[in-house]
């Protein structure tokens, strides 16, 4: 295999030549798929399974993910460094604790993937649709199982030109994945060696496209319960997969929550970017720093704005903000004031 193949470019082989002294001289990998402390990387020599050296363990710096690029030792299959990461696909840890999960590392293309039957939620393309902006990652809209859409009484048409006004920098594309031709716009999102993610529910059919798309019965697949088209997870790991035309593909478990994530390294930034319509009206805002909610002369709240999306909108403002403070609150508990 060819490290380019794999998606190596210039912004990694930067870092690999920039390596401190004293890290021994290693092998460049790419992690594919990650098991209870155990990674297949991909080398430019093969597969390889390898873990995590001591050295990187005691260090506390990036732990590695899917998709990232990794430096072996040239004598040993374990890992001594975790490359700075392009993007990063990243949400709230589903429980109390503030903690960041890292889903997929340097993924150029975000599939968010929405079933046109019960799993249809406007609410949470929009969540998937920051969680893509922060990533850095491009995000397309896959609208699947357009088939179903007048079950439910959805005009599909009126669908794609609903979620396309969310920000007019995405792509959304109408597909059933188990209908011959329908998967043909996915491979013309991608270069040779760039890498996309499928993320989305669990049942919406990322597997299908996925299997679909190598042509092979790769990935187990389930239905859906008829009540309300929620799947089981029948996909419990992260994983990397070369697909015909020379790009890469990751198959996400669903995800039951869409918690956004932000810190006081990585504050979010593209809340109002993946916003549009709210972004054009904060312009004409009396105050600069409007957050939207009750201040007087906000040209955001006193504007026909759809409510739910306003609603939507307001409770990831206020998501993130509590992130924010418990990262100031933590920073503070790290690093206290020295008495003078």
């Amino acid at each position: 295999m060819q490290l380019e193949d794999l998606g190596w470019t210039s912004f990694f082989e930067s870092q690999l030549a920039a390596l401190p002294i004293g890290v021994p001289e290693g092998v460049p990998g790419r992690v594919a798929s990650a098991n209870h402390g155990r990674f297949l990387v991909w080398t430019a020599e093969g597969e390889v399974d390898a873990s995590v050296g001591g050295g990187l363990r005691k260090a506390g710096g990036l732990w590695p993910a899917v998709g990232d690029w990794v430096v072996l030792r040239s004598d040993e299959a374990v890992i001594d460094v975790v490359l700075s990461r392009r993007t990063c696909v990243s949400r709230k840890q589903p429980e109390r604790e503030v903690r960041e999960q890292v889903l997929a590392a340097n993924v150029d293309v975000l599939f968010i993937v929405s079933g046109l039957d019960h799993d249809y939620n406007p609410r949470r393309i929009e969540r998937f649709l920051v969680m893509a902006q922060e990533s850095g990652a491009r995000p397309v809209v896959l609208l699947n199982k357009a088939d179903l859409a007048p079950q439910l009484g959805l005009e599909l048409d009126e669908v794609v030109g609903r979620v396309q006004q969310m920000s007019q920098s995405i792509t959304v594309l109408a597909i059933s994945a188990r209908a011959d031709g329908d998967l043909d716009a996915l491979p013309a999102q991608l270069a040779a060696g760039e890498t996309a993610a499928l993320i989305g529910s669990s049942g919406v059919g990322k597997s299908t496209i996925l299997n679909r798309l190598l042509g092979d019965e790769r990935q187990r697949t389930t239905a859906v319960r008829a009540a309300d088209s929620r799947g089981r997870h029948t996909t419990t790991t992260r994983q990397l997969f070369r697909m015909p035309g020379g790009w890469l593909l990751m198959d996400l478990p669903g995800l039951r929550e869409v918690q956004l994530w932000s810190s006081a390294e990585q504050p979010a930034q593209n809340l109002e970017a993946s916003f549009d319509d709210i972004q054009a009206l904060a312009a004409s805002c009396r105050f600069r720093d409007c957050t939207h909610t009750a201040e007087p002369g906000c040209a955001v709240t006193s504007a026909s704005l759809d409510p739910a999306r306003l609603a939507n909108f307001q409770k990831m403002q206020k998501e993130l903000a509590h992130l924010e403070r418990k990262a100031i609150e933590k920073s503070v508990r790290n690093h206290p004031k020295r008495e003078p």
